[in-house]
């Protein structure tokens, strides 16, 4: 069972970037996933989430309107693509799944059972 997180890079302000969560051993289209960050001396945040099964999809206020996640179960994968970076988004973003989870407890990192390795996203002219 092992998620993959990729598609990170250096990427200047107002630039776009899509993150890739690949799964392997598990059916991803069952699991809740969530794609987190953490920036040099933060604390790790949400970004966004999606429900199992082709269930809602839910943004932080922080990157409402600028990223979209997305799932292509065909290829048991999940994307996030990013739009409109700024600087404050320079972060290694992590993705994670886990079954089972309630809306309310979607945004809780420990809600998760697997996590990616994470990708570095810098934003810097």
């Amino acid at each position: 069972v092992q998620l993959q997180a990729s598609g990170g890079g250096l990427v200047q302000p107002g630039g776009s970037l899509r993150l890739s969560c690949a799964a392997s051993g598990f059916t991803l289209q069952y699991y809740a996933v969530g794609w987190f960050r953490q920036a040099p001396g933060k604390e790790r945040e949400g970004v966004s989430w999606i429900a199992s099964s082709d269930g809602p999809a839910y943004y932080a206020d922080s990157v409402k309107g600028r990223f979209t996640i997305s799932r292509d179960s065909a290829k048991n994968m999940v994307y996030l693509q990013m739009n409109s970076l700024k600087p404050d988004d320079t972060a290694v973003y992590y993705c994670a799944a886990g079954p089972r989870i309630i809306y309310s407890s979607l945004t809780t990192p420990s809600s998760y059972d697997y996590w990616g390795q994470g990708t570095l996203v810098t934003v810097s002219s």
